[in-house]
């Protein structure tokens, strides 16, 4: 399954086709106000007013160079004093502008308050001085109870797909929990691991990330995100019950702090007679990142997790996955768990020690003179990747012609020394550059490929 973001992205000055707008005009798509069928209630023509449309300016470094890209996404107001949530994929860390189209068609700016990649949340906030000064008003949304939504349950997303005026689409809910394994977003950070979603069958298109999916009282239920490449109305949102927490979490303390104890999870279906277990019980332990709290306890792939704190654990099918690591992801950091496992006949309490969730993508920053932007090597990379430190930086992209091309570096490389100097951060690659551009000199790079060390010159 390839699935895409629904996220529209544009380079930065832009614009939709005259064609792609005229054949919209012409036939009425997203286009003048939604006439309420009787079934729905002022409630929803409410919500409709706080939809937003989100334009947003970032800063990329793949390609060799730090250059500034555009998209669009949408969001739902859910305060008065002008919170906004949306997507992780729409507004990142990395928006250095980020601008708000209320329903009247002004133009507001917003910050980011905090953003949780995992659930491929965030939340912004309009500036209100701004909106005050310019008197301009808007309505905000309510969450509803996404745990009541069902199969059939019929729903509205809404949003601005590829910036047109906001728009309506009408379907159903077509799954309440569907599962997906963990994934990377558009730039590279993991999403999915704790939540299902609902599936829908309303149309969700670029441009839609970030809208709220709604029922026939204007209640949020979704935060629409994704679409299923290839097929007609499979589209995917968080379910609000996901998003309370998260915003929640992010109002008080601006992220989302998880633990974690290294447990890659599987689903034991078709496996219990393998393994001599009784239906509904316990969860496969696939594999244990090296170095983390489960590999340095002892636990092994293959093992069976049958209780966390003695409490029992059910994790038969992909569905039910997500909600046992987020039992452990709501743990504080540093909380001993009593984690009961079955290895072969016997049964053992083993005792590990939570550590910090962090995502495997580290820093990432541009060298022009060089031609060559890199992403510091982080400790979850390195653990994955099997190695023995975080020393070094991944190549992420090269300019044709500039130095780095010339000396044959490529992208996916790592550069783990630079005229002799071991990268142990970013400001040994800065200021090996800054050196060179002041005084253009020939510079030694310690380089690995396919885990073999190399050694190359950048010249002048």
């Amino acid at each position: 399954m390839k699935f895409s973001s629904a996220r529209s992205t544009t380079p930065v000055g832009g614009f939709l086709s005259f064609c792609l707008l005229a054949c919209l005009a012409l036939f009425g798509v997203g286009l003048g106000r939604l006439e309420a069928v009787p079934s729905m209630s002022r409630g929803f023509n409410g919500l409709l007013n706080s939809v937003v449309r989100i334009d947003v300016r970032q800063v990329n470094y793949e390609g060799g160079s730090k250059r500034f890209d555009g998209s669009i996404g949408s969001g739902v107001i859910l305060s008065e004093d002008g919170l906004i949530l949306t997507n992780a994929h729409v507004v990142s860390p990395k928006a250095v502008e980020v601008t708000v189209t209320l329903s009247s068609l002004e133009n507001v700016g917003a910050k980011l308050v905090g953003w949780d990649h995992w659930t491929d949340l965030a939340l912004l906030k309009l500036d209100m001085d701004e909106v005050k000064r310019r008197q301009l008003t808007f309505t905000h949304a309510s969450f509803g109870d996404s745990s009541k939504l069902f199969a059939g349950n019929v729903v509205f997303a809404v949003g601005t797909p590829f910036g047109l005026t906001r728009t309506v689409t009408r379907g159903i809910i077509s799954n309440t929990s569907q599962y997906f394994d963990a994934e990377r977003n558009e730039d590279g950070y993991e999403t999915g691991l704790f939540n299902t979603w609902l599936q829908t069958d309303a149309a969700i298109n670029p441009g839609n990330s970030g809208g709220p999916l709604v029922t026939e009282d204007g209640k949020v239920v979704g935060i629409t995100t994704r679409g299923y490449t290839g097929a007609n109305n499979l589209g995917f949102a968080i379910p609000s019950n996901t998003a309370k927490a998260v915003v929640k979490s992010l109002l008080e303390h601006g992220s989302i702090v998880r633990s974690t104890v290294g447990i890659v999870p599987g689903a034991l279906q078709d496996l219990e007679d393998f393994y001599s277990l009784a239906l509904n019980t316990g969860m496969l332990v696939n594999s244990v990142y090296p170095k983390s709290p489960a590999a340095i306890s002892g636990i092994k792939a293959g093992d069976i997790l049958l209780q966390i704190d003695h409490k029992a654990i059910d994790g038969r099918f992909p569905e039910q996955i997500p909600a046992i690591l987020n039992s452990i992801a709501q743990q504080p950091v540093g909380t001993q768990l009593t984690l009961t496992i079955k290895r072969g006949v016997k049964l053992q309490d083993i005792n590990v020690v939570t550590e910090l969730l962090e995502s495997s993508v580290g820093e990432e920053r541009a060298f022009d003179t060089w031609g060559l932007s890199v992403r510091k090597i982080s400790r979850i990379y390195a653990r994955e990747h099997g190695r023995n430190d975080q020393n070094g930086v991944i190549v992420i992209g090269v300019q044709p012609g500039f130095p780095a091309d010339v000396a044959g570096i490529q992208p996916g490389n790592i550069i783990t020394a630079i005229n002799r100097a071991v990268i142990t951060s970013l400001d040994v690659v800065a200021h090996a550059h800054d050196a060179f551009t002041q005084k253009p000199e020939a510079t030694l790079l310690e380089v690995e490929k396919d885990r073999h060390v190399s050694f190359v010159i950048l010249k002048p």
